[in-house]
């Protein structure tokens, strides 16, 4: 039981620190965010299915009631944000099939989140939102338009995946070798 506690504990102290690192890392043109690679990692080692959605569910919570708390950015803005929560969900299932974990395996399973991700979210804020803010045309060419301004996010947004996700399954697999608890919660 005192071990379940400490990998809560464990869990709760992932998710601030994501939250705020996402908070932080946001003034960048295209920022740095922890989300993508903590639903994969949830996903893939978190047995107890309800807390493997919900930790990303809840850091990016968290990050989005700093961010109206603060007014450092909207942390409230519509369909396309609740897209991003489904879509976060959508990654932590993926995550599941990350059954061995292996250098080659979580990047390729992080690249594809980073690009799952980019492909929903582009297609959701042109579907949805683009009829608010009529960026872009409601045609295929807008659409590749759409596709076309979120590739900056793409690459940075990549790169975080890369690097969180390396973060996240580097340092399990650091405790794992230094305990005899392998299983998170």
């Amino acid at each position: 039981m005192k071990q379940n506690r400490t990998l809560v504990l464990i869990a709760i102290v992932i998710v601030v620190l994501a939250a705020l690192s996402r908070v932080a890392f946001y003034a960048q043109e295209f920022y740095f965010s922890p989300a993508i690679a903590m639903a994969l990692f949830s996903g893939s080692v978190i047995k107890d299915k309800k807390l493997a959605f919900m930790m990303p569910i809840v850091s990016m919570l968290l990050a989005d009631i700093v961010f109206e708390m603060s007014g450092v950015a909207k942390g409230f803005w519509g369909w396309g944000q609740l897209t991003g929560y489904v879509i976060l969900a959508l990654i932590t299932v993926f995550g599941f099939y990350l059954k061995r974990i292996s250098v080659l395996k979580v990047a390729g399973f992080s690249i594809a989140s980073s690009l799952i991700f980019f492909f929903l979210s582009n297609s959701s804020f042109f579907l949805l939102d683009n009829n608010i803010y009529h960026t872009y045309t409601t045609s295929f060419s807008g659409y590749m338009d759409c596709l076309a301004a979120g590739i900056p996010f793409l690459k940075t947004g990549m790169v975080a995946d890369l690097v969180y996700s390396a973060l996240f399954f580097g340092g399990y697999v650091l405790l794992g070798r230094t305990t005899t608890e392998k299983a998170v919660v």
